[in-house]
């Protein structure tokens, strides 16, 4: 399959390449070895991202003292 650059830079996928990633809108481009390499990405708001931090420090067990110790820990000096 051949996609074509555009004058502005821009590619257009394939669709059956696309077809492949049902719901992803965001592709994480990166170079590897001189090849273009995209990776899906879901994009997720910051309020979902700390709210399932919080319901995975829930499940753990953790209280906020741990994690205040545990940022002392990473925070400390090292001889």
């Amino acid at each position: 399959m051949l996609a074509k650059k555009t004058s502005k830079n821009q590619l257009t996928l394939p669709k059956q390449v696309v077809q492949q990633f049902p719901g992803v809108d965001y592709f994480e481009v990166s170079v590897r070895e001189k090849k273009i390499v995209l990776t899906p990405v879901k994009i997720t708001s910051a309020a979902s991202t700390i709210e399932n931090v919080r319901n995975k420090m829930q499940a753990l067990g953790l209280q906020e003292e741990d994690i205040e110790k545990a940022i002392r820990w990473a925070r400390r000096k090292r001889a």
